[in-house]
């Protein structure tokens, strides 16, 4: 199908139109990387996470597992897939090992990130990594502060790093060999670090990573926690974590239609809700899509109604720059290895990709890591295990998106139009000097994009004293 942006050009006058729906174009799903472990061209094997855009154009991220020392590594791929780099074999020892949880780009240009075992104490260690390759060590969690991090690290406002932990504490935990509840630790600009939260259970248990909202606060989910009478240890909960460290249940799951056991992280929407996802619950306990103001009003949004669709979603949701969101199923879809989907923020859910595992149109298998849209309008993503060598996959996703007209330049007659587009995707403006006229004029051929924009120039945009302009997205 196609879809269009009308712009109006009269008078030296810019006057647009949203984007309006005619028809749709395909999905294009690439395969860019297949991991292949310790040995062969690309080293590293079960990315967990998922990655995370650089300064230059690439993304980086880290598999827990392979690489020279088989204890993960931290990579760099392109966004067209030509180059790949292992930039750094996780050595074990206080160095740490097995990343699970995503990078982050710090303010000062460095990554920071986590191991999950090893590090001084043997339960987990922060790091931070410069492109150029230093890795440093910044902190180690000794259990009671914290244990086995596997959530990626948020920078606050006062340039500390806030970090969660399913594990640690100083409350046990019988059903998880006395490991605790988990916490909030703080690292600080010098080093310090600290845990203004720690879970017990009754304020929640096993937390994902937090989230910065619009207003200062963090939010966050925990898996388990929130004491119902239905499971010991409740389904899960909600909260707002102020910067004061004062923290407040904002929601508590049932386990039923509302959702249970929320393992991922929250994205705040374009509207200011908070958006998540369940690992079960729903109608058919597979998991579900919700929604929650700051304030706590809490909205169910879709309930996933069969495996096909897809089930059991492990990731974090993304806000695309259409507006919809994005996400993943870890399991579900025609071979039950998960799927990618697209959700409105009315709840009207779309499965754009099915995963095949080995080989097939959408190799890869069992996606954990929260997509990452690029500068070019593409999707990126990881699949923990599937691909040629089961060991896991980097791919590419091109969702057709309205063309929105950004800025035109009037110029000797000439009109240089700029508009956002999807690289991969196909495009063709048009022009007409009346809207009650059905023919459109094509200006020039149809152009594939290679990044997030496209500009193209009518030289005889003078020549009439109003032009209407259409952006189209070819099938």
């Amino acid at each position: 199908m196609k879809l269009f942006s009308l712009l109006l050009l009269a008078a030296g006058i810019l006057v647009t139109w949203l984007a309006v729906p005619d028809a749709r174009g395909g999905i294009i799903f690439s395969n860019l990387v297949s991991f292949t472990g310790t040995n062969g061209p690309f080293l590293g094997a079960n990315p967990y996470a998922g990655l995370t855009p650089g300064t230059d154009g690439n993304f980086y991220g880290v598999a827990a597992n392979g690489g020279t020392n088989g204890n993960g590594v931290i990579f760099e791929i392109s966004a067209d897939g030509t180059f790949f780099t292992n930039i750094y074999s996780f050595s074990g020892g206080t160095n740490g090992a097995n990343p699970v949880g995503a990078l982050i780009l710090g303010a000062d240009g460095n990554f920071y990130g986590t191991a999950y075992t090893n590090g001084v104490n043997n339960w987990g260690a922060i790091f931070q990594f410069s492109t150029n390759g230093t890795y440093t060590v910044l902190g180690s969690l000794g259990g009671t502060n914290g244990a086995n991090p596997d959530t990626a690290l948020i920078q606050g406002a006062d340039g500390s790093l806030y970090g969660s932990t399913k594990y640690g504490g100083p409350y046990t935990k019988t059903t998880q060999g006395g490991k605790g509840y988990g916490v909030i630790f703080q690292l600080t600009t010098n080093g310090t670090l600290s845990t203004p939260v720690v879970f017990d259970s009754t304020n929640g248990a096993n937390a994902a990573a937090l989230m910065l909202g619009n207003d200062g606060n963090f939010y966050g989910t925990t898996a388990w926690g929130g004491f119902i009478s239905q499971l010991p240890l409740g389904f899960g909960t909600i909260f707002r974590l102020n910067p004061d460290g004062t923290l407040t249940n904002l929601y508590k799951f049932s386990g039923g239609t509302d959702g249970g056991f929320p393992v991922a992280s929250l994205v705040q929407g374009n509207d200011g809700n908070l958006y998540g996802t369940t690992e079960a619950g729903g109608t058919r306990q597979i998991g579900t899509v919700f929604a929650i103001t700051p304030d706590g009003q809490f909205q169910p949004l879709y309930s996933f109604p069969s495996s096909s669709v897809g089930g059991y979603p492990e990731a974090a949701l993304v806000q695309g720059s259409d507006g919809n969101l994005y996400g993943t199923t870890c399991f579900g879809g025609n071979s039950q290895l998960g799927t990618i989907f697209q959700i409105t923020p009315s709840g009207n859910l779309t499965p754009l990709v099915l995963f095949s595992g080995t080989s097939g149109s959408a190799p890869g298998a069992n996606p954990q890591g929260v997509l990452a849209q690029g500068t070019d309008g593409n999707f990126y993503g990881t699949t923990s295990t599937g691909g040629a060598s089961g060991l896991g996959t980097i791919f590419r996703l091109s969702v057709p998106m309205p063309p929105v007209f950004k800025a035109i330049a009037l110029t000797n007659g000439a009109a240089t139009l700029t508009w956002s587009a999807v690289a991969g995707q196909s495009y063709q403006l048009q022009y007409s000097t009346n809207l009650m006229q059905t023919n459109w004029n094509i200006l020039g051929k149809f152009v594939i994009a290679t990044n997030g924009a496209v500009t193209r120039t009518d030289l005889n945009a003078g020549d009439s004293p109003q032009r209407f302009y259409r952006v189209l997205l070819l099938p």
